[in-house]
């Protein structure tokens, strides 16, 4: 639930403060890209989209890399990315459009990490959607699916905060960036005190996959 709120946060503050592009919903940052081939959207969005693409791969490929490490070490290093991100933001140190983009890709650079920490999806949600719709569809509801339907919310409650937080102080808002570090940090205490109910890396029917789901 917290890397949910996490991630909707997160892509909430790289949307509305840092460029009109996504942290870590990459299928968003594709459509963006195609408008942008087409001559839609902002000037410059292109090279954004490409630079938060570019950086969540790494941090897939580095969350891959870290996989024999234990769980909350890794939500460690991803609040450090998030933290630091946030740090920069909050000081004031980004001024220049190159800035940005070194920021964006921070940000997107830990999402990439945390889209490989767990089994069940925390950064990207259509397939978890489309399987629980498909469940209720066909009354085949499982006692999980309150979880399912709190993860969904978590996103849009952390998009929610960031959001306010931005708008409170247009623009420059340290809690904007900040919420989503706080919250992964909270995400590896729980994982690092937590010794029952571990995830047992079976697959679930909600991976993110819609194929996979049904």
């Amino acid at each position: 639930m917290l890397l949910s709120a996490a991630s909707g946060a997160a892509d909430a503050f790289a949307f509305l403060c840092v460029g009109q592009v996504f942290a870590g919903v990459m299928t968003g940052n594709l459509v963006l890209l195609g408008g942008s081939a087409a001559g839609a959207g902002e000037d410059g969005v292109a090279l954004r989209v490409v630079t938060a693409l570019a950086a969540y791969a790494c941090g897939v490929a580095a969350g891959t890399l870290m996989a024999g490490l234990p769980l909350g070490l890794t939500l460690l290093a991803e609040s450090v990315l998030l933290g630091v991100a946030a740090a920069l933001w909050g000081f004031g140190l980004v001024a220049s459009y190159g800035d940005r983009l070194g920021l964006l890709a921070l940000v997107s650079l830990a999402m990439g990490v945390q889209g490989r920490v767990r089994v069940t999806p925390t950064n990207y949600f259509t397939g978890t959607l489309t399987s629980l719709a498909g469940r209720a569809a066909a009354r085949r509801l499982e006692p999980g699916d309150g979880w399912v339907l709190g993860r969904l919310g978590a996103v849009v409650a952390g998009a929610a905060l960031a959001a306010l937080a931005a708008l409170t102080e247009r623009w420059w808002s340290p809690g904007a960036a900040l919420g989503a570090a706080v919250l992964v940090a909270g995400a590896a205490v729980l994982e690092t005190g937590w010794r029952g109910g571990r995830n047992t890396g079976k697959p679930r029917p909600d991976r993110g996959n819609p194929a996979g789901a049904a």
